[in-house]
Parts: structure tokens; C-alpha cells; sequence
């Protein structure tokens, strides 16, 4: 967790489990090396680390011509930069234990819609990087297992709607005039698919599958939305760029009348 609160709620929801929170921020080198040590220190010589869990992530989304580019560096530093810094600083443990990393993915790494760009590539770059962990890390046995839900129930997309929204509303009024239509109707579909989706806790069912059976799959996909990203990732691009872009009215005919 990242906040004293955050550590409190959780010991209060666990209900006397064995439960640790450590402080970590996966964008400070500091903090990700702290709590390598205090989970090795935890551990001693008789301990083992079974696993870790790469799920830290935000959602930064919205046109890639007007997004300011700390916020895309932001989208990295945490989708995939800290998974690969929090991985590496646990690495000793995991040869040392045969313990088993897990990242948690997306099918936005099928599909990349307009608008959704930030996030979609950053769970694509999140595929390979896994990819690679895993080839790499084979020979001393540490399996690397990706999930790649749909939507999950999560606090993730209200969050992201209103900071999107903070920084898209700033803008001049003639730039958001640009793609007012299309990027209110992206911001539309994520309303109203807030709250639905698999539960965190069938997600979590998955990963503790990842975890502890004898051969994990390496690739987890689990919700109706990524069967469906599967398919129209075998339909050919420019026919699936039709229908998005039809979907949303961000069309050549729905810009021009925005721009009246």
C-alpha cells in the first residue's frame, strides 16, 4: 500500500490474518529496495517466498495529440517500469525459494480503441516484458503467469474518468472541440461500465490458481470482453477502425459538425 490509511483498512478488513502491509510506491527505487529487504528479513533462512503479485496500475487515457506527455510517462513508470524495478528486487528470493511472479495484465493488450491508447499500450509492453521474465527466468524454475481479465469491479475506471477529465476539461476551448464527440462517448462507455465485470474476488481466485498449481498456464484471459477483443482482433484493422469509429461518432462527418 502507499498510504498509512490504506495499510489500516486492510489489517481491519483481514480480520486477524496473517497480514503484513508494507509502504511501497513501485515509481520510488527507495521504497521497492526497503521492502525487498523487510520481506527477506520477514523470511529469514526458514521462510519462503511464494509468489509476487505485479498489481499496481492507473488508467490514463484520452486523445495522444493533446495528452501531456508526463502523464504518458506516468502511465509507464507504473504499468510497466515499476512491475520490471519490483520483479528485479525480488528476484534472489524467487531463485532462491523457486517462488512465482505474477503480472497483472489486460485484454485492452488485444484491443486498442481510440482514446484508450496510454493504457492499452502499456498493457501491451506488460505482455512482452512477461513474456520475456519468463523465458529468462525458466531455467531456475520461477514461472511468470499473466492475467489478462476484462473489466474488473474496481475502483480503477471512476478514478480515471475524473482525473481524464480534469486535465481534458482544461483544455483550450478549440482543441477539445477537436474530439469532443468521440472522447465523450469513450467516456460514456466507461461510465456505464463502471461496476460491472468480474469481481476482484474471482480475479483473485485466479491468481492464487497461478500461484499454487503444479503446471499455471502463462496466459490467464478471463471475461466476456476478452472473447470478444479476441475476436475483432482477427478482423481485419480497417474494418474494426470502422466500427469504432462509428460506434463513437468520431467520423470525418461527426468532427465536421462539431467543428461548425
Amino acid at each position: 500500500v502507499r498510504k498509512p490509511q490504506d495499510a489500516a483498512a486492510l489489517l481491519a478488513q483481514a480480520s486477524g490474518a496473517a497480514i503484513t502491509p508494507l509502504m511501497l510506491d513501485v515509481t520510488d527505487a527507495a521504497a521497492v529496495a526497503r521492502a525487498a529487504r523487510e520481506v527477506g528479513d520477514a523470511l529469514g533462512e526458514g521462510g519462503q517466498l511464494a509468489g509476487l503479485v505485479n498489481n499496481a496500475g492507473i488508467a490514463v487515457y484520452g486523445p495522444l495529440e493533446l495528452l501531456p506527455i508526463d502523464r504518458l510517462r506516468r502511465q509507464f513508470e507504473i504499468n510497466v517500469i515499476g512491475h520490471v524495478a519490483v520483479t528485479q528486487a525480488f528476484i534472489p528470493l524467487l531463485r532462491r525459494d523457486r517462488g512465482r511472479v505474477i503480472m497483472i495484465g489486460s485484454s485492452s493488450s488485444f484491443l486498442t480503441p481510440p482514446f484508450l491508447g496510454p493504457y492499452a499500450a502499456s498493457k501491451c509492453a506488460l505482455a512482452s516484458i512477461s513474456d520475456a521474465f519468463r523465458r529468462e527466468l525458466a531455467p531456475w524454475g520461477i514461472e511468470v503467469c499473466l492475467m489478462q481479465p476484462g473489466a474488473v469491479i474496481t475502483p480503477l475506471w471512476d478514478k480515471s474518468i475524473d482525473d481524464g477529465d480534469t486535465w481534458f476539461d482544461g483544455l483550450p476551448e478549440a482543441a477539445r472541440r477537436l474530439y469532443a464527440r468521440g472522447y465523450g462517448a469513450m467516456r460514456k462507455l466507461f461510465k456505464d461500465k463502471s461496476g460491472k465485470g468480474i469481481s476482484a474476488e474471482d480475479l483473485a481466485e485466479t491468481v492464487l490458481h497461478a500461484l499454487t498449481a503444479k503446471r499455471p498456464r502463462s496466459h490467464y484471459r478471463m471475461g466476456r470482453d476478452t472473447l470478444g477483443y479476441q475476436l475483432l482482433d482477427k478482423l481485419p484493422p480497417r474494418a474494426v477502425d470502422a466500427m469504432l469509429a462509428t460506434s463513437l461518432g468520431h467520423t470525418a462527418q461527426g468532427v465536421s459538425q462539431d467543428a461548425d
